[in-house]
């Protein structure tokens, strides 16, 4: 795993348990980006190159992906509400108390429970194509849900799935690096090479599995009880989804974020599920509308 974002500086940060893979550039208002699954930082290439010409950009490999720590635990280590704690701890030891926050897919889930944890340091909000835990487990059901399988067979709470995984991780991941996207070339075979060695690790493996787990059983949960108590997200949001043509999506993503953000601007973007490396200019186009 030695593909680099040009430019950017690289260190292993301490964060509470675990040491981060980070790169940072630039200088201006900071902004994190955060990738999903199963890829690493290195989704955002183009994109943080554009926005490191006026921003600090802080690009990192979440804990249990790419070359970040992966603590062995059943889920609990990999709630949202961990993983949002921990970006805000990484930023207030970058000098940061503030700063804006986008998200794409398990990123996104986590750039969620930020803006609700910490609206205090959250000053903007992007989530790319994932919807809440909550609305997510509730809206994908029936044959619709088919192309999300996944969400429940990483979510049981055996190690069936990582057995399953560890038969042939390059054919099971490539899966959805290959369906998921619409642009062809979007993601050249050395960065593809890249996201399969880093997610075949065994110890990745068992990490990805946590997170899934973590959603169905306790981030659900988060979200039902932020929901129930009527907290909202305060700091303007964008939410960008993937547009499927022909085909449709079985919810509508407008309705579902605009009742979890009051001030909120939505677009619906041509491409597959990998946005920020299928569509860049109008990922950077919606960002920059967000903060600048």
């Amino acid at each position: 795993m030695g593909i680099r974002l040009s430019g950017f500086t690289y260190d292993r940060v301490a964060v509470g348990d675990v040491r981060l893979n980070v790169a940072t550039a630039g200088s201006g208002p900071p902004i994190v980006l955060l990738h999903g699954f199963p890829q690493t930082h290195l989704v955002w290439r183009h994109v943080a190159a554009d926005l490191a010409r006026d921003h600090r950009v802080i690009c990192l490999d979440l804990r249990g992906y790419g070359n970040s720590d992966k603590p062995v635990d059943d889920g609990a280590a990999y709630t949202k509400r961990t993983y949002a704690d921990e970006i805000v701890e990484l930023m207030r030891s970058l000098g940061h108390l503030r700063f804006a926050l986008a998200g794409h897919d398990r990123g996104g889930l986590i750039a969620f429970r930020a803006g609700l944890d910490h609206p205090d340091a959250i000053s903007h909000l992007a989530i790319l194509d994932v919807l809440p835990a909550a609305d997510m487990w509730a809206t994908l059901h029936g044959t619709a849900g088919v192309f999300a399988f996944h969400l429940y067979l990483l979510a049981q709470p055996t190690d069936l799935a990582e057995r399953m995984i560890r038969a042939d991780p390059d054919l099971f991941f490539g899966h959805f690096l290959d369906g998921w996207s619409r642009t062809p070339g979007a993601i050249p075979p050395d960065i593809r090479a890249e996201y399969l060695a880093a997610a075949s690790d065994p110890d990745a493996i068992r990490a990805l599995c946590a997170d899934y787990r973590a959603s169905a059983q306790i981030d659900n949960v988060h979200d039902e009880a932020d929901r129930a108590a009527g907290r909202r997200l305060t700091m303007p949001v964008t939410a960008l989804w993937q547009d499927p043509g022909a085909a449709t999506l079985p919810f509508d993503p407008a309705a579902i974020w605009s009742e979890w953000a009051p001030d909120l601007r939505t677009e619906a973007v041509q491409c597959g599920h990998f946005l920020p490396e299928e569509a860049p200019t109008a990922v950077i186009t919606a960002l920059r509308n967000l903060i600048d």
